[in-house]
């Protein structure tokens, strides 16, 4: 029986989709010159909602990264998706100096976002977001940023498990605050 999950374990790991982001190089002075040390900055994700991130740190670039992809296995997060595309609503979140703002997209739209964002999004499956980074462009800060909005990111069934409310209710009064096309073509003409 322990195979079997062993085998199950496995079998979800090679099914990760694993991204790099960035890799430092650090150099301390010893007596003899200098050592030098890596720092890489992974991200993880199933492509279907699940999404971590990890920091790793060694002598040697391979060492480092198979440290961080450990850590960002550890610290994978769910996050609900709308249509597994995009997300449901718009939100913002910060991490020290950085600061990002994530909105959901119209299908065909793809993942407009930079750097370390478009990695996240890619390993958590999202196909359509619009993402703007404002402040510090620190990859750490930057996806410290990202998951914080990720981690407050509500589906209509939480929102509607909270309130006592149906799901429908909550989709419905989504529906009617955004205006539709039609809405705006009347707008125009008038």
């Amino acid at each position: 029986m322990a195979r079997n999950s062993e085998q199950r374990e496995r079998g979800e790991e090679s099914e990760l989709l694993e991204r790099l982001v960035g890799i430092n190089r650090v150099a301390k002075v010893v007596k003899g010159g200098r050592r030098f040390g890596f720092a890489a900055l992974m991200v993880v994700g199933d492509g279907k909602g699940r999404v971590g991130f990890g920091t790793g740190k060694a002598r040697e670039v391979p060492e480092a990264v198979r440290k961080a992809t450990e850590q960002a296995k550890r610290t994978m997060i769910r996050v609900p998706l709308r249509e597994a595309r995009t997300l449901h609503h718009d939100i913002m979140g910060h991490h020290g100096a950085g600061k990002v703002f994530l909105r959901s997209a119209e299908p065909g739209t793809g993942i407009i976002a930079g750097g370390p964002m478009r990695a996240v999004f890619e390993a958590l499956g999202i196909q359509d977001v619009v993402a703007k980074t404002i402040g510090s462009g620190n990859p750490h800060s930057m996806i410290n940023a990202t998951f914080d909005a990720l981690k407050n990111l509500q589906s209509p069934r939480q929102v509607a498990g909270r309130r006592g409310k149906k799901v429908s209710d909550i989709v419905a009064s989504r529906e009617m605050t955004s205006p539709s096309q039609e809405d705006q073509n009347q707008e125009d003409e008038e």
